[in-house]
């Protein structure tokens, strides 16, 4: 909306940058519930299992979540771009809660498997459609100084998700790690229609529904090859095959339907733009590290030098500190000059640094020494996190602004899937091998968990050729995490640095 005749710069912002605040407040409390939609239950898992059974099945209580999100994501972004994006965010929180009361009430495995699901569908669109709220709000040259509160809200989920769900867990049950989210999303379905005001005409247009089903055919079958390979089926296995099969066909089906859809769920044109790819592939990579790291340094604390659930939680305050002021900072600067590259630059050298130097522990490694390499790897993705959503919504249109924020949420969640799956094949099948080097075969893989308590529980020789080999699979983790930042640096000095518009999108 335009300005009237005399009024300057200066007064329309003090108004304006006051209602956006105050409708950040809803979306930040709307994007809650999706970021700790897979980090709350963590710690609940086992309980889960011991009261509906189906430990074989455990697994996909997690994958389903994830993979329903990731589908979904490009489908709520081109939903918001045609017929209003607040309008869809509220049906997709609508979604996620309907989901979470039906994995409160779950009796059995399949029940909370499929209630999963429908709950991770939700998340997908809770995922996209806040991104695309916020890039209709504030223009990609402000969008900056509030990229803290976002990343905030993400690191807070990642750090307090499994204490909150264990704590959950031991008092009130189980059922509550999923039922809290009704309270906390419906405060934020009221606070969305009374505080956010976003104009968006309803735009007359359909659905790509074959894109959108080839597209899910494709990112599930290839997150079942990269989370089954290596793992519960060999690599060239009949299994592992088809799958592969199926995602390259349905992959190149995607790309032929979106050349000639009318209204695309991934329009090609978008990576015409450079950078638009270019941050696509930041994202990935950003994500690949980003989960690899929260799930496998609590792990080396835990295993390696015996402290508690909650004390390797607070040990990943160095990354996750870091990653929060350098955020901030970042957001800020890039607010004040409208550059990113050189942040980006050093974002992923930073990342990469960081990396490589953790992938270098052992069990002799000081914590101190680990929470510098800690913070140096939180440092790197700091820089980089939401700038690159902003870069990228600043690459394409103002219609597209809704479609770009869904690919680059889509990008980052199969970022975090790929490298959880990737890195944990690599960490089992690293330590089965040093245990196999180092007894001469004769012990296999411990039944134990790999905590301070499960630990504890085995002989003291078999301990510490345990611990060796948990250190050794975590030092390849990381290494093939450095694979991925290294891929973030070379991408990020390709970059363009094309000025950030100063209208709203």
């Amino acid at each position: 909306m335009g300005a009237t005749t005399g009024e300057t710069e200066g007064t329309r912002r003090g108004p304006r940058q006051h209602s956006v605040r105050l409708a950040l407040i809803p979306l930040l409390l709307a994007m809650l519930p999706s970021s700790l939609g897979t980090t709350i239950v963590a710690t609940s898992m086992p309980t889960i299992a011991g009261e509906l059974g189906g430990v074989a099945y455990l697994s996909w209580a997690v994958t389903s979540y994830t993979l329903a999100a990731a589908a979904s994501i490009p489908v709520w972004g081109r939903l918001g771009d045609m017929y209003g994006r607040t309008r869809w965010l509220v049906v997709a929180m609508s979604v996620f809660l309907t989901g979470s009361a039906l994995c409160g009430l779950a009796q059995d495995m399949a029940e909370l498997i499929a209630a999963r699901t429908l709950q991770g569908l939700g998340g997908g669109g809770l995922a996209v459609g806040v991104m695309a709220v916020i890039a209709e709000l504030i223009p990609p040259r402000e969008r900056g100084r509030y990229q803290g509160m976002i990343t905030s809200v993400m690191v807070f989920s990642m750090i307090v998700g499994p204490l909150i769900g264990g704590g959950i867990t031991d008092t009130v049950g189980w059922r509550w790690t999923f039922l809290v989210n009704l309270p906390v999303g419906a405060l934020a379905l009221v606070l969305i229609a009374r505080l956010v005001r976003v104009a968006g005409p309803r735009r007359e247009a359909h659905i790509d529904y074959v894109g959108a089903v080839l597209l899910v055919i494709c990112i599930v079958s290839f997150v079942l090859v990269v989370t089954w390979g290596g793992v519960r089926h060999a690599w060239n296995s009949p299994t592992i095959l088809a799958l592969a099969a199926v995602c390259a066909a349905a992959l190149a089906g995607f790309v032929h339907a979106q050349s000639r859809a009318a209204q695309p769920v991934l329009p090609p044109r978008l990576f015409r733009s450079l950078n638009f790819s270019l941050m696509s592939a930041l994202s990935f990579t950003n994500g690949f590290v980003m989960f690899g790291a929260v799930l496998y340094l609590p792990l080396y604390q835990q295993a390696v030098h015996g402290v508690s659930a909650t004390g390797s939680g607070l040990l990943l305050l160095p990354m996750l500190g870091a990653l929060v002021v350098v955020s901030q900072f970042s957001g800020r600067a890039v607010a004040r000059t409208g550059r990113y590259k050189a942040l980006q630059v050093s974002g992923a050298a930073a990342m990469l640094a960081g990396t490589l130097l953790l992938s270098r522990m052992d069990t002799h490694t000081p914590r101190p020494a680990a929470a510098l390499f800690m913070t140096l790897l939180g440092a790197g993705m700091g820089f980089l996190g939401q700038n690159v959503m902003t870069v990228a919504q600043n690459s394409v249109t103002a219609q597209d602004v809704g479609v770009a924020s869904a690919a680059m949420t889509l990008f980052r969640t199969l970022g975090q899937s790929v490298g959880v799956a990737v890195m944990g094949t690599l960490f089992n099948s690293r330590v089965r091998e040093v245990m196999a080097r180092q007894t001469h075969g004769t012990a296999s893989l411990p039944d134990t968990r790999l905590n301070a308590q499960g630990m504890n529980r085995l002989e003291a020789g078999m301990r510490t050729v345990y611990r060796g080999a948990v250190a050794q699979g975590v030092q390849g983790a990381f290494l093939l995490a450095s694979l991925a930042a290294g891929l973030a640096l070379l991408t990020a000095l390709l970059v363009r640095e094309v000025p950030l518009r100063t209208d709203r999108t």
